[in-house]
C-alpha cells in the first residue's frame, strides 16, 4: 500500500483530453469575474462589522491588510500550479501531483467542507437579507433554522428561502458554464458599482473619533481571550474577515474551461484578489468610520452598512435599499461560484476513483457535471435549512486556510523535485513566498475558534475513514500501478 503514490503531468495532463470534456469558453475577464464573484459576498458585507465588533475594532483595516497578505502568498503558489497543472481539481490536483494521494484526498476534503458550507452560509445569510429587504414579509418560522429564536419567542422550522435560492443556483450550474459566467458577471459588475458608490459617498461621513483608538486596549473588562482586541485581536480579526477572501481559489477549479489556462489563470486568480483587497481596506475605512465599531454589538453584525447609512449619512436612505440589493446579488454570486467549483473538484476525485462516477458524469448536451449539481443540492438542502449561519461560518475558513497551507508546501516541493517542468507563470522568491503563506495560513487557522477547529478535526477523521474504506481501493492510480508492474 502506497499512500504517497503521486500522479505525473502526463497523466494529469491526459485527462484533458477526450470526448467526456468540459467546454473551454472562458477567457480572462471571465475567470477575474469568477474570482470577484465569489469573494465579495456576505465577507464583505457580514465578516468586517463581526471582525470589528469582537476582535480587532478600527483595526480591523490591518486584518483585511494582513488576511489578504497571506491570500496574496498562497495567490502566488496557486498561480504557478494552475499555469503548469490546468485541471479542474483546484488544490487536490496540484497536491496529487506534490505530495501524493493521500495529502490530495485530504485536500480535497478540506475542499469539499470549504465549498459546501461556504455555499450554505451565504444562502442562509441571502434569506436573511431578502427578508429585511421585504420588510419581514416571510415568516421567522420558515426563513430560520430550528436552532434560533426570536425575541418574541418564535422558534424557526425550515429556512426555505435559502433552499429556493441554491436550487435556481443548481438549475444555472446544470445549465452550462458559459451560461453560469454571463450570470455572475453582471451580477459583480452591479455589486461592484453599489460598493464603490458606498465608499464614495460614506467617505465624507467619516467621523475620525470612531477610528480612535486605531488599536483597541488587551485589557477590555469581560474579555480575556488573547484575540480580543489588541495586536491578537488584530490577528483574531484577520481570522474572521479571511471568510471575505475564500473564492479567489475557486477560479483554479475552472482550468479546464479556460481557453489560454497557462495564461489566463494567473491573471484570474491575481487579478481578482488585487481588485478586491483594495475594495476590503476602502470598505471598512469607511463603516468603521461612519459608525463606532461598539455599535455593531448593538445594530447587529447583518444590518451594521444599513445601520451606518441610516443613521449617519443623513439623505442617503435609498442607499442603504441599493446596498441590501448588492448584497443579495454578491450572496447569489458566491453560491453559484462555490456551488460550480465544488462540483468541478467532485468531477476530478472521481475521475481518479476516490469517489463514485456518478460525480464526473457529464449531460449529454451541456457537457456539465449535472449529477454531482443534483447531489450536491441534495447533500447542502438539508443543512441549509436547518443550521444557523454561525455554525459553519468559521468552518469554511478552515478547510480553505488548510488547502492554501497545503498549495504552499506543493509548491516548495516541486522546485526541489521538479524543476524541469515548464512554469507559464512562476511564483517568485520561492522559498520565501510558500514559507510566509504557510506561516499566515497556519497562524489565521489557530485564531479560530477551538469548537471551530475540534469540529474540523472530526471532519478529518471521518474523511480519512472515506479514503480508507473506499477511496483506497478504487484508486484508479493504484489500478494503473499495479497493471504496470503486472506487465513487468
Amino acid at each position: 500500500m502506497n499512500l504517497f503514490r503521486k500522479k505525473s503531468l502526463a497523466d494529469l495532463l491526459q485527462q484533458t483530453t477526450g470526448s467526456n470534456e468540459l467546454r473551454r469558453t472562458l477567457g480572462p475577464v471571465n475567470l477575474i469575474a469568477i474570482g470577484i464573484g465569489a469573494i465579495i459576498g456576505s465577507g464583505l458585507f457580514v465578516s468586517t462589522a463581526l471582525a470589528a465588533s469582537e476582535a480587532a475594532g478600527p483595526a480591523v483595516i490591518v486584518s483585511y491588510i494582513i488576511a489578504g497578505i497571506g491570500c496574496a502568498f498562497a495567490g502566488l503558489c496557486y498561480a504557478e500550479f494552475a499555469s503548469m497543472i490546468p485541471i479542474s481539481g483546484s488544490a487536490y490536483t496540484y497536491a496529487y501531483a506534490a505530495m501524493g494521494e493521500l495529502m490530495a484526498w485530504i485536500i480535497g476534503w478540506a475542499i469539499i467542507l470549504e465549498y459546501a458550507l461556504s455555499g450554505v452560509t451565504v444562502s442562509i445569510a441571502w434569506s436573511e437579507y431578502l427578508n429585511n429587504l421585504l420588510g419581514g414579509a416571510i415568516p421567522y418560522q420558515w426563513s430560520h433554522s430550528p436552532w434560533e429564536i426570536s425575541t418574541a419567542g418564535v422558534s424557526g422550522i425550515f429556512n426555505i428561502p435559502a433552499v429556493i435560492i441554491l436550487f435556481i443556483v443548481t438549475l444555472i450550474l446544470i445549465k452550462g458554464i458559459q451560461e453560469s459566467t454571463t450570470v455572475n458577471t453582471f451580477i459583480v459588475i452591479v455589486k461592484i458599482g453599489i460598493v464603490v458608490l458606498f465608499i464614495i459617498l460614506g467617505w465624507h461621513f467619516v467621523n475620525p473619533s470612531n477610528l480612535s483608538p486605531f488599536l483597541i486596549p488587551e485589557t477590555t473588562p469581560g474579555h480575556e481571550a488573547w484575540n480580543h482586541h489588541g495586536w491578537g485581536g488584530i490577528l483574531g480579526g484577520a481570522g474572521i474577515v479571511f471568510f471575505a477572501y475564500i473564492g479567489f481559489d475557486a477560479v483554479s477549479t475552472s482550468a479546464q474551461e479556460s481557453k489560454n489556462p497557462k495564461r489566463d489563470m494567473p491573471i484570474g486568480i491575481l487579478g481578482s484578489l488585487a481588485i478586491c483587497t483594495i475594495l476590503f481596506v476602502l470598505f471598512s475605512y469607511v463603516l468603521t468610520g461612519v459608525a463606532n465599531w461598539q455599535e455593531f454589538k448593538v445594530a447587529g453584525k447583518e444590518a451594521s452598512v444599513a445601520y451606518a447609512i441610516n443613521t449617519y449619512m443623513t439623505g442617503y436612505g435609498w442607499l442603504s435599499t441599493l446596498v441590501t440589493v448588492a448584497i443579495l446579488f454578491g450572496f447569489t454570486s458566491v453560491i453559484l461560484v462555490m456551488l460550480m467549483a465544488q462540483s468541478r473538484v467532485f468531477l476530478t476525485i472521481s475521475k481518479d476513483g476516490l469517489l463514485p462516477s456518478v460525480f464526473s458524469e457529464l449531460h449529454p448536451k451541456f457537457k456539465t457535471p449535472y449529477k454531482s449539481n443534483i447531489i450536491l443540492f441534495l447533500c447542502v438542502t438539508p443543512l441549509a435549512g436547518l443550521l444557523p449561519q454561525n455554525l459553519v461560518g468559521q468552518l469554511t475558513s478552515f478547510g480553505t486556510l488548510l488547502a492554501f497551507v497545503l498549495v504552499c508546501i506543493g509548491i516548495w516541493i516541486l522546485r526541489i523535485k521538479n524543476p524541469e517542468l515548464k512554469r507559464g507563470f512562476k511564483t517568485p522568491l520561492v522559498p520565501l513566498v510558500p514559507i510566509m503563506g504557510v506561516i499566515i495560513c497556519t497562524a489565521l487557522i489557530l485564531s479560530l475558534d477551538y469548537k471551530t477547529q475540534l469540529m474540523a478535526g472530526a471532519w478529518m477523521i471521518v474523511g480519512l475513514i472515506v479514503y480508507f474504506w473506499y477511496g483506497r481501493k478504487n484508486s484508479l492510480l493504484k489500478k494503473m500501478t499495479m497493471e504496470k508492474k503486472m506487465n513487468i
